[in-house]
């Protein structure tokens, strides 16, 4: 069975998300598109939490996309079990896969050409997790998230 992947935009990524949405289909990926549906205005949180409910839900994984693609980034960022990352080059990918264990790809439609994004959206999806110290890491962001944010002491 093909993986589901979650898909979701504001009116700004609108564009992009209908191409990669080509670019997974052509890979074999099944996609559940979390809206926006058109280009009318629209308020991109709305999109964002959709998106993080589904993938925390089934452990699975998602793509954001607003005009930077920060919006996205910290809207997703805000809900528990959820390692959202803007990426802006193909680097960037590759290590939010290999060292945070991203689940969700953050994408800017106006600052990523489509190529460009169908190459970061490919290393994302097929870079795994590299585990080991990293594993640790993601703990320490896991548990901060549970407590007051000044609970951290840093050594």
């Amino acid at each position: 069975m093909p993986e589901l992947i979650h898909i979701g935009s504001d009116h700004a990524g609108l564009d992009l998300k209908n191409a990669l949405k080509t670019h997974l289909e052509a890979r074999g990926f099944t996609i559940r598109d979390h809206g926006a549906h058109s280009p009318e205005s629209t308020d991109y949180p709305l999109y964002a939490q959709g998106v993080c409910q589904a993938v925390f839900a089934e452990n699975g994984r998602g793509i954001l996309i607003c005009g930077t693609g920060i919006g996205m980034s910290i809207a997703a960022n805000r809900n528990r079990g959820i390692r959202a990352a803007l990426c802006a080059c193909e680097f960037h990918a590759r290590a939010c896969r290999e060292h945070n264990n991203a689940n969700i790809l953050c994408l800017g439609s106006r600052i990523t050409a489509t190529g460009l994004a169908a190459s970061i959206l490919d290393i994302f999806l097929d870079t795994p997790f590299a585990g080991g110290r990293h594993q640790g890491r993601i703990e320490l962001i896991e548990n901060a998230m549970r407590e007051p944010l000044c609970s951290c002491t840093i050594p």
